[in-house]
């Protein structure tokens, strides 16, 4: 029986996919994440590409998924922050307003290629300064596309969601055990 690999050393892409199977292994896409795509839909469609092609590469027998996230706000992509000053404008930005955020994934076998994304709509309260300091100071939003954690202590900056909340955690859950049952339904068996 082949394997289901996700290429991501994301604990929450991990707790995710433990809602669709418990049955999966995890090897992590070590890919050069800087491409010239600036449209959040085919760039985080093509960064799920590229990782799942990565780890497929090295288990061909296998199925492989690779997913990448982005947060997107008046035209421009906001990736995980370099630095702390660089979390403080990300976060200033978000505060006060809707952003989009885009989940990309790819499913790979020997066989085929599957690729979808998905976008969610995420309303932010009007934040502080100093509200925003204490909590970059709790280290949370720097390893986080748009420098928040739903799924954390950025949960309390949430007005709404619209749309799927588990995209704005990295994986669109429903949309991907569809495709798995559909597409890879040896997965279940």
């Amino acid at each position: 029986m082949r394997d289901l690999i996700l290429a991501s050393l994301s604990p929450r892409r991990q707790e995710l996919l433990r809602f669709i199977t418990e049955d999966f292994k995890v090897v992590p896409a070590h890919v050069d994440e800087d491409i010239s795509e600036k449209m959040p839909d085919k760039l985080t469609m093509e960064l799920s590409a590229i990782k799942a092609e990565a780890v497929f590469k090295d288990n061909p027998s296998h199925i492989v998924i690779g997913s990448d996230t982005v947060v997107y706000k008046d035209g421009r992509i906001l990736g995980k922050p370099a630095h702390k000053d660089e979390a403080f404008r990300m976060l200033k930005e978000l505060s006060g307003s809707v952003h989009e955020v885009y989940t990309g994934v790819t499913v790979r076998s020997s066989e085929k290629t599957v690729t979808f994304f998905e976008k969610t709509e995420v309303a932010f309260i009007d934040m502080s300064d100093e509200e925003i300091l204490s909590y970059i100071g709790t280290g949370e939003p720097m390893d986080k596309a748009g420098a928040y954690g739903i799924q954390g202590l950025g949960a309390r900056f949430v007005r709404y969601v619209s749309g799927d909340f588990f995209t704005v955690m990295g994986l669109p859950v429903s949309r991907l055990y569809i495709t798995l049952k559909k597409e890879f339904p040896e997965i279940f068996q």
